[in-house]
This record gives C-alpha cells, sequence and structure tokens, in this order.
C-alpha cells in the first residue's frame, strides 16, 4: 500500500532537531522533579555559601578544610531534605548522568557540586536548532 507523501519535505535539519530533543529529554525529566530541584537548590546555596567564604578568606580569615570541600556529601543531603539515603543516591544519580552535578571523592566521602557545563551544551545544541525554523 503506497503511502501518502507529507505535506513538506524531509529535512537534515529536521533530524539534528530531533536528535537535539531526544538529547534533552533526560535533562528535562531531572528538571521537572520537585525534589531534585530542593537538591539543586541545596548544592546551589552550599556553593554561595562558599563564594562567600572565599571572599572573606581574601580578608585575611580562615576557613576550616571541611568548610573548604565542594558541595554537599549523601548524609548532609539527607539531613538538608529529610530523604532516605537510598533516595538521595537515587536522585544524585539521575542529576550526574544529566550533567547537572558532578562528584568529588575526597578521603572516603563523595561531595557532589554543581556542574551545568554538559547540561548547558546540550541546551545550546536544542536553541542552536530551533533558531532555524522561523516564527509563527
Amino acid at each position: 500500500m503506497p503511502q501518502e507523501p507529507d505535506d513538506r519535505e524531509y529535512t537534515p535539519d529536521e533530524s539534528r532537531l530531533k536528535t537535539s530533543f531526544r538529547e534533552c529529554i533526560p535533562l528535562f525529566i531531572a528538571l521537572g522533579d520537585s525534589t531534585r530541584l530542593a537538591i539543586i537548590q541545596q548544592l546551589y546555596e552550599v556553593e554561595e555559601d562558599r563564594r562567600s567564604l572565599e571572599t572573606e578568606q581574601k580578608g585575611g580569615r580562615s576557613v576550616s578544610e571541611k568548610r573548604r570541600a565542594p558541595g554537599l556529601n549523601v548524609k548532609e543531603i539527607t539531613e538538608k531534605t529529610s530523604l532516605s539515603r537510598p533516595a538521595v543516591s537515587h536522585h544524585l544519580k539521575i542529576l550526574k548522568d544529566t550533567g547537572l552535578i558532578d562528584v568529588l571523592k575526597k578521603g572516603v566521602c563523595n561531595y557532589y557540586y554543581l556542574t551545568n557545563k554538559s547540561a548547558i551544551d546540550k541546551l545550546g545544541r536544542l536553541k542552536k536548532e530551533l533558531e532555524k525554523y522561523p516564527e509563527s
């Protein structure tokens, strides 16, 4: 049975647009969960506090080694969010897989911190493809 032709022609850009959308789906899913957004907020606040401490340190104040550790570990996130450790670990894995956070092993602790470069790259590619289509 012959297929009816599509009203528009297929373009290679269409394939790149679909690829860009598919690449961003995990990112959209990760950001669509309020628990993960709360974890991102906690990590953001820790980063802001760290920056404030670095500014104070420039003024001659000493900052303990523990406070210099980037981000938060699972125990700290558990305390701040009142989630179970397995739940926190599950959400951290999703955020890490999407490139929104990364982990630094310091001694026996893993510290999670914001790093959105991968996510921004994916969104940038999607934006670039979307800009090729005229506004309607």
